[in-house]
């Protein structure tokens, strides 16, 4: 728990901060603050019908980033899934536009990202709340381009 507090205190503690941009990271921005998440990229159809399954736990500040070539509808389960997780879906400009919280270990029910998503960011089950994470927040990563909301500046 004390590492929790740790952490969350540090994403406040930086909200001021600038970004990074690098394919390991993807730094949500918004009325909270900033949070840099660790993440695996995800950018197949292998590793994307693989995802988190099977993975029993993850860091605090840890994540995947599912990218598709183009904007789609996109849908999960958690089937195998052993962890809750929070489902960050955004546009082709990194706007969170839809965010299914708490989603259910296991659990086959379809959850609809909507219309127009090129990546889904998964981060721990109950994070975004905690946070204070909402829909019209940013993510930030290379895989937006330069027409980002938050474009990479290297």
């Amino acid at each position: 728990m004390k590492s929790v507090v740790l952490a969350l205190g540090l994403v406040w503690a930086a909200s001021g901060a600038i970004a990074v941009c690098a394919d390991d990271i993807a730094t949500v921005s918004g009325d909270f603050g900033q949070a840099n998440f660790r993440i695996d990229l995800v950018d197949d159809d292998e590793e994307r019908a693989r995802g988190l399954m099977f993975v029993e736990s993850m860091p605090t500040l840890g994540g995947m980033l599912f990218v598709y070539e183009a904007p789609r509808r996109a849908t999960f389960w958690m089937r195998n899934t052993l962890i809750s997780l929070d489902m960050l879906f955004a546009d082709s400009t990194g706007v969170i536009t839809r965010i299914h919280e708490n989603a259910i270990p296991g659990d086959e029910t379809t959850i609809d990202g909507g219309r127009d998503v090129l990546a889904v960011l998964e981060i721990n089950g109950g994070m975004a709340n905690r946070l204070g994470i909402a829909p019209g927040d940013i993510i930030q990563h290379p895989s937006f381009g330069p027409d980002a909301a938050k474009p990479c500046v290297n």
